[in-house]
């Protein structure tokens, strides 16, 4: 839905870090320059929820008043959660843009099948809201968001204008590199790469048998350009476009003859 020139665009702010995170603060601050902000968070982090919705429990909402703005809410579920309770108990109609972040930590290549922050940006794609997901690649609790400022407000004020194709949302990474070095933005497509995950077998001091997920993030295509890893290594700041459809189109003539 467009604004009107009568009205500031309807903004709805939301990540996985949870409502406290100074990336989500910095975002809102952002976003209050260019709307009407509504946050609807996480009351506690929620990182690598993926799409995870609340289906077994309760699922409740508590008036906040951190940040400032038009509304605010802590919900008590996921990042996808915060925005479909957004959409269908808070708002009075869909905002004009849906921003999650800024998250603390990458969200490149296949890392946004896992991301809380990028669910919430799909959700909002699958409600018709132009959404984007925020990224530093930084994880410490006291990374340095200022050089972010510039490009996520003229990446929100293009989006806010121009809207995105339906049903398609932004996935956006910056690299922790200083404003001056940071060369410009680069529009890509996600590296094809893996985790090569290890379980890590331990002990608990009562004898009971535990596991640690690691592993290793294995790049297959060092190197490459027109990539995000590619992008971001070469200090710029990485736009992916993500859709929820995920069929594979090209496959589908060959799997044909399964037909009966």
């Amino acid at each position: 839905m467009k604004s009107t020139k009568k009205n500031r665009p309807l903004i709805l702010v939301t990540n996985d870090d949870g409502i406290t995170a100074p990336g989500i603060t910095v975002l809102i601050e952002i976003m209050k320059e260019l709307g009407d902000v509504v946050v609807v968070a996480p009351d506690k982090p929620q990182s690598g929820m993926g799409h995870a919705i609340t289906i077994n429990s309760t699922l409740r909402i508590n008036k906040s008043n951190i940040h400032s703005v038009k509304a605010e809410y802590s919900c008590s579920g996921t990042p996808v959660d915060c925005v479909k309770i957004a959409v269908n108990k808070i708002l009075h109609r869909k905002p004009d843009l849906c921003v999650s972040g800024i998250n603390h930590g990458s969200n490149y290549s296949i890392n946004v099948i896992y991301s809380g922050t990028m669910s919430a940006a799909v959700e909002g794609a699958l409600e018709s809201i132009p959404s984007i997901g925020f990224s530093l690649c930084d994880h410490a609790l006291e990374a340095d968001f200022g050089p972010s400022r510039f490009y996520v407000r003229q990446i929100a004020e293009r989006i806010l204008k121009d809207g995105l194709p339906e049903g398609v949302c932004l996935n956006v990474n910056i690299p922790d590199i200083p404003s001056e070095e940071i060369k410009g933005i680069k529009v890509c497509r996600q590296t094809k790469a893996n985790w090569i995950e290890e379980l890590d077998e331990r002990i608990d001091p009562s004898g009971k048998q535990y596991f640690w997920l690691t592993g290793r993030f294995d790049n297959f295509e060092k190197g490459e350009k027109g990539t995000d890893v590619w992008a971001l290594d070469n200090k710029y700041i990485s736009i992916v476009p993500v859709q929820f459809d995920l069929t594979s189109y090209a496959s589908i003539p060959k799997l044909k003859k399964l037909e009966k």
